[in-house]
């Protein structure tokens, strides 16, 4: 079972493993474009919510580890010869951002914990792919899945500080996102990603 798994309310849906075995190239492509999103949401946060120590530092240290995961992803892709091109994005961490309060402080405990949902997803994700998705991926992946956990136990920590700060019951919140979630991954989608549903 995923490190992650705890926090999320469903495993991905076998049909979705199957789909990212059946497309391996577009699964690595769309991997590396996570990397960098989820670089660019911990530098966000810092700047949005600069006069928190704790979270900056934490997340410059989250955001340098995502980049370098980024990195990581290219090389292996040069190696097996994928060629990189464009993505649109799909629907998963659109719609989990739709559901944001836009009211400060609740907005800032949401994209909390919406990132540790993401970062939850993706190692419960990893984790699932080690057995089916064949070397040199898997092995790549069982080495992402800790760095994964690790981020979404700071997200959820960071949002259960905000919410202590703000005076909000985090776990509710939590559950209600946690539905979304579950949603967005066990139903029809038409665009395969990393993060992306059932397949259409």
């Amino acid at each position: 079972m995923s490190r992650a798994l705890s926090i999320l309310q469903v495993p991905t849906p076998a049909a979705w493993l199957e789909e990212a075995v059946r497309q391996r190239e577009l699964l690595l492509i769309d991997h590396a474009n996570c990397e960098k999103k989820a670089a660019s949401t911990a530098l966000a946060l810092m700047f949005t919510y600069a006069e928190d120590e704790r979270l900056t530092l934490a997340l410059s240290r989250l955001a340098r580890e995502e980049l370098r995961h980024y990195e990581q992803v290219r090389k292996l892709a040069r190696e097996l010869g994928v060629r990189f091109i464009r993505l649109g994005p799909g629907r998963y961490a659109e719609r989990l951002r739709k559901a944001v309060r836009p009211d400060e402080p609740q907005r800032q405990l949401d994209v909390l914990l919406v990132a540790a949902l993401i970062e939850a997803r993706s190692c419960e994700r990893f984790h699932a792919l080690v057995p089916v998705i064949g070397e040199p991926l898997a092995s790549f992946y069982a080495g992402l899945e800790a760095a994964e956990a690790r981020h979404q136990s700071l997200y959820l920590e960071l949002a259960k500080a905000q919410a202590l700060r703000c005076g909000e019951a985090w776990a509710p919140r939590l559950a209600q996102l946690q539905t979304l979630e579950a949603t967005l991954v066990t139903t029809p989608d038409p665009l395969f990603r990393f993060h992306s549903g059932v397949p259409a």
